[in-house]
């Protein structure tokens, strides 16, 4: 059986040949979400271990990385020989109703997060004013490090939103410029932005960087080369079929995230984000999937981005929780396990009585309105 399978997603199955979403990789799918738990279990860790290096998953932040290049690779699969007929417009709105109804609930969850949090006394940090300022440039993806007890995080509510500001504007460059230029050129593009990438990697020791407000710019120069390659690797057709399977490449990307750090620390995320991901996103597009395995990996695949978008909240109460409560290794088992399973629960439910059912309305109104005019 092949990795390819058919778009299920509610609200879908009414909108004409140009909007509807064409079938996807499943492998990749998987592959995501196998990324999205990499990154949640980061940021739990982190708070224990703030030191990477005594943190046994101390490159989960590196499934950023891999989430922009298999976006660049999906978005040149899905668009490039339709752009010109959907147009800018709808292109937009589409990334939009696929993207922003969970930037939105993130947002929501942060901030009542924020209000509420038994652990740490926010009421009286931040005047009305100030709050709705915050929230707003939350949800409108603006970002505004200014919350000094959230490390000046692009997005204080919700901090993966900062990945989400630069999916936007690569969705914008790409939308713009990229759709239209030719390989060659990508390809000088995208070894500029490798460039930048070995660099940012040499000054700083690492790639973890784009969050915050001293280190924006490393943000841009990660989507830019990983957007662009994965955007090549479908360009160039790069796709080496094997038999790996989805459990064979699960495997090879959770070691990214797990390998041990070193005194060339540096020059190894630089290869796992320029050489290794790559190589990922060509040989899961190339794989073949089990029948066994097709529900589980687009089950992951469905439920990584509200994970990704929907658990920051509580990275921030279990910080302040553990800064003020002396646990045992076993205690912190018990309650990063239990948390994470939480949110596990919370992702599903945000998808299936949120993010689908409000897709699916919106896409709904976008047909009826592209009907009428």
């Amino acid at each position: 059986m092949t990795n390819l399978n058919v778009e299920t997603s509610v609200g879908t199955s009414h909108i004409p040949g140009l909007l509807k979403p064409k079938s996807h990789f499943v492998i990749l799918d998987g592959l995501r979400g196998i990324a999205a738990f990499a990154v949640v279990i980061f940021h739990f860790m982190e708070c224990v271990y703030p030191e990477p290096r005594q943190n046994f998953i101390g490159h989960g932040f590196l499934a950023v990385d891999f989430f922009f290049c298999l976006s660049g690779f999906v978005i040149g699969y899905a668009y490039d020989d339709r752009i010109e007929k959907i147009g800018i417009t709808e292109f937009l709105k589409a990334r939009l109703i696929r993207l922003h109804p969970l930037v939105i609930l993130g947002s929501v969850l942060g901030l009542i997060a924020f209000l509420a949090d038994p652990f740490v006394d926010n009421s009286e940090a931040y005047t009305i004013g100030k709050l709705i300022l915050l929230f707003t440039c939350s949800i409108l993806v603006i970002p505004l490090p200014i919350m000094k007890e959230r490390v000046f995080n692009l997005f204080g509510f919700n901090a993966p939103a900062w990945s989400l500001f630069w999916e936007y504007i690569a969705n914008l460059v790409y939308v713009l410029i990229l759709c239209r230029l030719k390989r060659r050129y990508l390809a000088v593009l995208t070894i500029l932005a490798g460039a930048w990438i070995f660099w940012i990697s040499y000054q700083t020791g690492n790639l973890m960087g784009g969050w915050s407000k001293d280190n924006f710019w490393d943000g841009c120069a990660r989507v830019s080369y990983s957007f662009s390659a994965g955007l090549f690797i479908y360009r160039a057709n790069w796709i080496i079929k094997n038999k790996i399977g989805f459990l064979g490449l699960a495997v090879f990307v959770s070691f990214a995230f797990l390998m041990p750090y070193g005194n060339w620390n540096w020059l190894a995320e630089a290869l796992v984000v320029l050489v290794y991901f790559p190589l990922i996103i060509s040989l899961g597009a190339g794989s073949t999937l089990s029948p066994s395995m097709v529900n589980f990996s687009d089950f992951l695949g469905k439920l990584s981005y509200p994970l990704y978008m929907t658990h920051y909240w509580a990275i921030w109460l279990f910080a302040y929780y553990i800064s003020n409560h002396k646990l045992s290794a076993q205690e912190l088992f018990l309650i990063i396990s239990l948390t994470i399973v939480f949110m596990i629960v919370q992702a599903y439910i945000a998808m299936t009585l949120y993010d689908i059912p409000l897709r699916g309305y919106l896409n709904g109104k976008r047909y009826r309105g592209d009907m009428k005019s």
